[in-house]
């Protein structure tokens, strides 16, 4: 599943939320904090595939300029957001969480404003579901996927995410 960030679909609610100034977001500042609540147990007891070792290695891709977080809060507190890996023009999701209504979509709108911004031309969403497709995301063929990728992925975006601040 992926997502066309020009292909994003904000629904009437999530505008009104985007509006309404409840949450505010910033890039890369709680990159751990946003994984380990990513890895967290879910509401529907489903276990999480983040392990300690793949928690560390994404931190070490974080520090080496790969990861990347975007982080939902409510006054100070973390209630949602998202990580990824990117290369080149690829955003790769990797996970998201939400402890607050709307916290994970109010994440996504800001992926995609940032990637509109540095030129980042596809998010891969990996898993499909009725949430992501609610947002624009649609599943595309495998050969189509790697076309894809072979387009973009060589690409240099536009700009660093330390320059978007918080």
């Amino acid at each position: 599943m992926v997502l066309f960030p020009d292909k994003f679909k904000c629904s009437r609610s999530l505008r009104k939320t985007l509006r309404n100034g409840r949450y505010s977001t910033r890039l890369d500042q709680a990159f751990g904090a946003t994984i380990r609540a990513c890895a967290s147990p879910r509401a529907s007891g489903a276990d999480t595939w983040l392990n300690t070792e793949m928690i560390a290695s994404y931190e070490q891709l974080h520090m080496l300029g790969f990861g990347h977080s975007v982080e939902t809060y409510e006054g100070d507190q973390l209630v949602g957001g998202l990580y990824g890996l990117q290369l080149g023009g690829v955003f790769f999701g990797e996970s998201m969480f939400s402890r607050q209504r709307d916290a994970s979509k109010v994440a996504v709108a800001r992926l995609v404003e940032e990637c509109r911004r540095r030129d980042i031309r596809l998010i891969d969403c990996q898993v499909a579901s009725a949430h992501l497709a609610s947002l624009g995301a649609r599943e595309v063929p495998r050969r189509d996927f790697c076309s894809l990728l072979h387009q973009y992925a060589r690409r240099q975006p536009r700009g660093s995410w330390a320059e978007a601040g918080a």
